[in-house]
This record gives C-alpha cells, sequence and structure tokens, in this order.
C-alpha cells in the first residue's frame, strides 16, 4: 500500500461568527475557501492542473454554503478546470474525514495529488444569532427536514447533553471552567508567541484589504473565576420541543436515561465559539513528492471512524481515539500531541480521563472553546494544529479526534517526518 503524505496545511484566522459583528461575516463561503485554497497552491507551486481531486467538508450545505462548495472554492480560486472537487458532511467530524477520504484514494493508489479541507461559515446559520452558544443542534436536523425520525434512538441538544454526560461521569462545574480558562489560557501563549503563523493565512477584501489575519474569537482575560459567574446557557434550550409528540430536549434524554439527574452546567465559557473559518491541507503520494521536489511533513498512519450512543451525542473521541492507537499499534504514551476537539468542556475532559492522558500533552495551544469551532473545517484546523506542534516540539506522533452530531467521532494518527 502507497503512503499517503502531508505535504502543507494553512487555515484561515477564526472570525466570530455573526453577521454584523465577525470580520469574516460579510464575504461569500467561496471566497473564504479560495483563500486557503490559493495559499497552498502558491506556497507549494502547485500546478493545479495536477491535483487529482478536491475533498471538502462543509455541515450545513444550505444557503450560500449549498452545492459542490470545494468545487466551486477552486473556481473561485482560478484553479485549472482539471480539478475536480466533491463536499462531504460528517458534521463535526468532517474535516478529518476530507483528509481521511484523501489519504485513502492516495494510499490506494488511485490518485496523486489531492487538497483536503473544509469551510464553515457559521455567521450565515441563522440558529447561532438565536442561540448564542453551541455547535451542532437538533435545529441543523429539522431544518433539513429529518430530526422528527430519530424517535427511537432520541437526539437531543448537544449541550443538553453535555450537562447530562458531566453529571453521569462526576465532572464539577469547577473542573469544566477549570479546562475551560485554560484553554484561554494556552491560545493566548499560542498567539504571543507565533505558534500559528507558520499555517494561518491573511483573509483579504475584494478591494484588497485586510479583512482579518489574526484570531478574533479568544478572550484572553478570561479567568476560572470570571467563568463561575455565567449562567449556564442551555436552560431554556432543554424545554425546547423536539419531535412531534411534543417531547423536549430534556426528555429526549430521560427518554434513554430514565434514571438520569443532572444539573445545567456548561455555558459560553465551556463551549465552542461560534465563528466562521477554512482550512486546507495538500496530501501527496511519494510518487508526486519527488515529481514535484516537495518536503512531506507528515504522514497519514491510521485513520478510523466510530459510533456511540446518538442520544448523549458527544461520548465517542474516546473508543475512537482506541481504534486508532490499535490500528497503528501504539499506545496512549507514545502520543506526544493530542488534539480533542472542545465542543465542550467535558468532551475533552471525559476524554482525558477515560484514556488516562497527561493532561500537558492535549490541546497545548487552546482549543475550540477558546478559538472557535467552525464546524466543517475544525476537523482539518486541528491536523494541521497537530502538525505545527509536532515540529515545534520535535514530537512524533498527533492523535486528533472529534465528537460529531448523531452520536459519532473520526480519529487520525500522523507521524512527523
Amino acid at each position: 500500500m502507497s503512503t499517503a503524505y502531508i505535504v502543507d496545511a494553512c487555515r484561515t484566522p477564526r472570525g466570530i461568527g455573526k453577521q454584523g459583528k465577525g470580520a469574516l461575516a460579510h464575504l461569500h463561503p467561496q471566497e473564504l475557501g479560495a483563500t486557503v485554497l490559493r495559499a497552498i497552491r502558491d506556497r507549494n507551486a502547485l500546478d493545479t492542473s495536477k491535483v487529482d481531486d478536491i475533498i471538502w467538508s462543509t455541515s450545513q450545505q444550505r444557503g450560500k454554503q449549498a452545492g459542490d462548495l470545494g468545487r466551486l472554492s477552486a473556481l473561485w480560486a482560478d484553479y485549472d478546470l482539471k480539478a475536480s472537487g466533491v463536499t462531504l458532511d460528517r458534521y463535526c467530524g468532517g474535516g478529518i474525514t476530507s483528509v481521511s477520504f484523501a489519504a485513502a484514494q492516495i494510499m490506494a493508489g488511485f490518485e496523486d495529488v489531492i487538497i483536503a479541507g473544509g469551510t464553515e461559515m457559521m455567521s450565515h446559520h441563522a440558529e447561532c444569532d438565536a442561540w448564542e452558544v453551541g455547535t451542532e443542534y437538533v435545529a441543523l436536523g429539522r431544518a433539513r427536514g429529518n430530526q422528527d425520525l430519530h424517535l427511537e434512538h432520541p437526539i437531543s441538544h448537544v449541550g443538553v447533553a453535555a450537562d447530562a454526560i458531566a453529571s453521569m461521569e462526576g465532572i464539577s462545574r469547577a473542573e469544566l471552567e477549570a479546562l475551560g480558562a485554560d484553554s484561554q489560557r494556552k491560545a493566548k501563549v499560542a498567539m504571543d508567541e507565533g505558534r500559528f503563523d507558520k499555517s494561518v493565512v491573511p483573509v483579504y477584501n475584494a478591494d484588497g484589504s485586510v479583512a482579518l489575519d489574526t484570531e478574533e474569537y479568544p478572550r484572553p482575560a478570561t479567568t476560572q473565576e470570571s467563568l463561575a459567574a455565567l449562567k449556564p446557557a442551555f436552560v431554556a434550550i432543554e424545554q425546547m420541543v423536539a419531535s412531534p409528540d411534543g417531547t423536549n430536549m430534556r426528555q429526549m434524554i430521560e427518554r434513554k436515561y430514565p434514571d438520569l439527574k443532572w444539573e445545567p452546567m456548561h455555558h459560553a465559557g465551556t463551549s465552542s465559539g461560534v465563528v466562521d473559518g477554512a482550512a486546507a491541507l495538500l496530501l501527496a503520494s511519494e510518487a508526486a513528492i519527488k515529481e514535484n521536489g516537495w518536503k512531506p511533513r507528515a504522514r497519514i498512519v491510521a485513520s478510523v471512524n466510530v459510533g456511540d450512543c446518538p442520544t448523549l451525542i458527544l461520548n465517542a473521541p474516546a473508543p475512537a481515539a482506541r481504534k486508532a492507537l490499535e490500528r497503528a499499534n501504539l499506545s496512549v504514551a507514545d502520543i506526544d500531541v493530542w488534539e480533542i476537539n472542545e465542543a465542550f468542556a467535558v468532551v475533552t475532559e471525559k476524554a482525558i480521563r477515560d484514556l488516562g492522558i497527561d493532561r500537558n500533552k492535549v490541546n497545548i495551544n487552546g482549543g475550540s472553546i477558546a478559538l472557535g469551532h467552525p464546524i466543517g473545517a475544525t476537523g482539518a484546523i486541528l491536523i494541521g494544529t497537530a502538525l505545527d506542534e509536532l515540529e515545534r516540539s520535535g514530537g512524533r506522533y498527533a492523535l486528533i479526534t472529534m465528537c460529531a452530531f448523531g452520536g459519532m467521532a473520526p480519529a487520525m494518527i500522523i507521524e512527523r517526518v
């Protein structure tokens, strides 16, 4: 089997995902995708006629994000017409899946040069403006006409599920807030030290002025004490009707777990940020590496997927990580860099506890609580972030995983070359 190499990774800074507030919100999603595609091309002297495919991830494929955003972004970026594209949706997990699909094509010997990545402009998600915090949600399913089918396996709101899981696991609000505050602290250190500079590319307006060239979402002054003063965010959402029979979000979980009792805990400081962003990775076969004179930065070691309870939604990252480690014949201790997406603080906290991970190796440069979570793009962002950190620290292996709506998680292991 051939080896799939990562040649390069880049991303936009993440802008606040609200119309009228975010620095990127006035742009079209195709412009954001085109930004990273141009950067990948220009940074690697890439002849785009040799790009076999562009595999893109976008979660909410409606409105301005409808259609094949991968192909349309490539056209906007003036790629050669031979460079085809496809767009997929695995909710939060799509960014990892886009890279996984690209790697599989190369490892199978079917293709030689593929760009993988994703775009999500949450400023175009009407639900985000109404609900203020949270990322994936049941309203997304209802908008597509599919949520009402899930009565046998009821799917609640992710924020409500996060609160339920914290109670089930005996994780306190204070412990969740400690993780949230630490995410902000680590992100500030990373930004102050320029750790994102290798991957972040500026986004420009049509007139050539800079729209955004640094992270817009972080709140570096955040402390655990300031988080303790925030009110839980998902109290009202618990009572939202979620099915034709009048069942609300809280009852969705209680239907499956009738003995479970819990209190609201998560809020904006322990939930991932609503942002706009895009990312792209250039993957290539060994033959393409030699032909183009590229120097590979990493190789794909393993890529897996796992399903878990759709009602609790968020618990699959640890099982996915275990599966990836088993496939790669590695242990938890072998992994130097862990990126476990902070969809909610409980997701990362539970995975750390379940797997027995050294906390100093997890989300070293902050996570989505501080930096934001552009759903379909986040997985690709995290792979690039992990690669940059491996190179900065001299580590060998990184494992990237994240929960996805419906009770799923992809996981990928990369090895620095």
